[in-house]
């Protein structure tokens, strides 16, 4: 009788009781979790030393030193400077609000503050339409764009000048440029710049010369805007005028408001112009009288610093409520949608 044959049996391996799994606590400071914390992201462990934040206000220290006694402290001065009788040659007195009275009574400030909104709400829209029509024309693709955009660019960089002021100051004289091209008709000119009813007129015309800046500006805009917009208008039968009213302006109001506030800004603050064709006295008649060259003749030709100095403070509540004023009613007109 045949056995059956069975497999051997294999021994039975005692059973090892499970570890139970260690949990780790967020806090824990084991050696590998702390290896892991010190490892980024793409595996290089982390350079120890100072945050960088720390060595870029490091960097920045000169810039600050210069901004507190360049900047933020002579304005602090002056706004104490603005409630003080100071003369330079003695120390400042408390005056209160003495010299901000005697702005109310002053009648050559306000012919200064008439003569400069006069000057700035002429002066910046000529600038401006002049800025925005010759940005256009370049727009088309005029060979060597990039020459006549310096050509035009460069009366914003000199027009500040003193050299460029007793230029205009010849041009506009009684035997000027301007004179001489009205001979040839027959007409007999004045002194532009000494006349009180063309004198301010001068000035503004030399303002918006300075177009090359903002039209710099609008022809950059003016590639921003896509031409599938020109197109799509182009098959509905719109004409140039429709385009320009109904794609061209609108898409450029963000543009036109940018430009609007700075030109408003330094038209405010423009002082060299009419120092050098008025003399520096304003005249004739004080018909240029700006309100910066008063604010001058009042600091440094009276040496009344602290009136000055209110002078100062108040062309800038001026210029911030103006400026105000154009954020505020900006979203009635501007355009932000792609």
């Amino acid at each position: 009788m045949s056995e059956r044959l069975h497999p051997p049996e294999t021994p039975e391996t005692p059973e090892t009781p499970e570890t139970p799994a260690t949990t780790v606590s967020p806090t824990s400071t084991s050696p590998v979790r702390t290896r892991l914390k010190d490892r980024r992201p793409d595996g290089h462990r982390k350079i120890s030393g100072p945050p960088r934040d720390r060595i870029g206000y490091l960097f920045l220290t000169p810039w600050f030193i210069g901004m507190a006694l360049f900047t933020v402290g002579p304005i602090l001065a002056s706004l104490y400077l603005s409630f003080t009788e100071y003369t330079l040659l003695k120390p400042p007195e408390w005056l209160g609000l003495d010299n901000y009275r005697e702005m109310l009574a002053d009648p050559r400030l306000h012919k200064s503050l008439l003569v400069t909104f006069v000057y700035v709400f002429v002066s910046v829209p000529i600038q401006l339409v002049l800025a925005l029509a010759l940005a256009l024309l370049l727009n088309r693709g005029v060979r060597g764009l990039s020459f006549y955009r310096s050509v035009y660019y460069l009366p914003s960089l000199l027009a500040g000048s003193v050299s460029i002021a007793i230029l205009w100051r010849q041009i506009f004289g009684k035997d000027g440029l301007v004179n001489q091209v009205l001979a040839l008709f027959g007409t007999e000119g004045v002194s532009w710049v000494s006349h009180p009813d063309f004198a301010l007129g001068t000035l503004v015309l030399l303002n918006a010369w300075t177009f090359g800046a903002p039209m710099v500006i609008f022809l950059a805009g003016l590639r921003q805007i896509p031409t599938s917009y020109y197109e799509a208008a182009q098959v509905d039968g719109a004409g140039t005028v429709t385009r320009f009213f109904h794609i061209t302006l609108p898409m450029l109001t963000p543009i036109i408001f940018f430009n609007l506030v700075l030109q408003l800004i330094g038209a405010f603050q423009s002082f060299t112009q009419a120092f050098v064709v008025s003399g520096g006295r304003g005249g004739p008649s004080d018909s240029t009288l700006l309100y910066t060259l008063y604010l001058y003749e009042r600091g440094f030709g009276s040496f009344d610093m602290g009136y000055a100095s209110a002078m100062a403070w108040f062309l800038l509540a001026i210029i911030a409520v103006l400026t105000g004023i154009n954020f505020l009613f900006a979203r009635r007109w501007v355009f932000y949608g792609g």
